[in-house]
């Protein structure tokens, strides 16, 4: 008790100087018409399926692409059916399985958000749908694929952010953000660690492997590279997270940490034998 008293004081100073969320001007509406509104989340989602067809396209321009344009073209809506279908349900899965009591909540995205896993869980499903109806190498458009895959996380974490759900722990450091859904407590904006993280960093590193070195012509090395530092980027963000309410996890990790053990795993396993694959 004397401690939570000796720190009342400084959660006092720390929500004095936090920034309120509501002074950012954001709002979760991107265009309302009064009988029809369009959400940031929804245009999150596709901007990152625009922007991912077209980096997608771009990669194949580089001599050897295991998948035409054509091919990208027809997979798209595979991969916007696991991205969706994956991510949605992963949440509700892995997060939130009372939404399921309720199934018009499952299919209001907004509602909780989606989950990063479930949705590379969905696109690998397609993925693997759709390479062996076309007859091509799993493995190597796969490589490809992790390099667009980075894009979408981006723009689905700023959308969280303007949401303001998905906020992260109390904190004092002097970027912290009053939620207006949360409590009036400063909380780390973690959702934008998230987008820088397991983002932008990955989206660079995976660029510069692609374009700068051979890492394309060993199948399973890109896949492997985005595998592993997602698992380690999002163990790291966890820390700052806040997890989902009555959702535990295993040996003291949440749920988000516990999810990032297979990842690793498989990561590491295409990594280490990405060179017996060299074309």
């Amino acid at each position: 008790m004397h401690d939570i008293i000796n720190l009342l004081p400084v959660m006092a100073a720390a929500t004095s100087q936090a920034i309120h969320f509501d002074d950012l001007g954001l709002s979760p509406i991107a265009l309302d018409l009064g009988f029809f509104q369009i959400r940031w989340y929804s245009l999150a989602y596709f901007g990152g399926v625009l922007l991912g067809w077209w980096y997608f396209a771009k990669l194949t321009e580089k001599g050897g692409s295991p998948i035409s344009k054509d091919n990208i073209d027809d997979f798209i809506i595979y991969a916007v059916l696991g991205i969706i279908l994956g991510g949605r349900l992963g949440y509700c899965i892995f997060y939130n399985p009372e939404l399921f009591l309720t199934p018009i909540k499952v299919l209001q995205m907004w509602n909780g958000g989606m989950s990063f896993h479930g949705g590379v869980i969905g696109v690998s499903i397609a993925l693997f749908i759709f390479c062996k109806q076309k007859g091509l190498s799993l493995i190597r458009v796969a490589d490809y694929l992790a390099c667009v895959y980075p894009i979408g996380h981006i723009l689905g974490r700023f959308a969280n952010f303007v949401n303001g759900e998905l906020w992260g722990k109390p904190t004092d450091v002097s970027w912290a953000i009053i939620f207006p859904d949360a409590d009036n407590l400063p909380r780390h904006p973690s959702q934008l660690y998230e987008a820088g993280l397991e983002g932008v960093a990955i989206f660079m590193i995976l660029f510069y492997m692609f374009w700068r070195t051979d890492a394309r012509n060993r199948p399973g090395l890109l896949v492997g590279t985005f595998a592993i530092l997602s698992a380690v980027a999002r163990f790291g963000v966890e820390f700052f997270r806040e997890p989902d309410e009555g959702v535990n996890g295993l040996l003291g990790m949440s749920m988000g940490q516990v999810l990032t053990i297979p990842m690793i795993f498989f990561g590491l396993y295409f990594l280490i034998t990405s060179k017996k694959r060299a074309v």
